[in-house]
């Protein structure tokens, strides 16, 4: 639920204010230049699988390195 605003009206009454969309991502974009989304041609997206391959290899050394230093008595 939400609270109906009014705005004054030159005879001196008030009227509904028009409802504007339930979109946060409007508020976001620029007004000035009407920018829908801003594209960088220079960035070269990596595959899915090597992201998460990466991410996963990333995650298991450092598990692996954790225990090996609680293993070796330093942790």
């Amino acid at each position: 639920m939400s609270l109906k605003l009014y705005r004054p009206t030159p005879e001196g009454g008030l009227e509904p204010a028009p409802v504007e969309g339930q979109d946060y991502r409007r508020q976001l974009r620029s007004r000035r230049w009407n920018a829908a989304k801003f594209a960088n041609p220079e960035v070269n997206t990596a595959s899915k699988w090597i992201t998460v391959l990466l991410v996963g290899l990333l995650a298991v050394g450092t598990f692996a390195v954790l225990v090996a230093f609680y293993w070796i008595g330093i942790w």
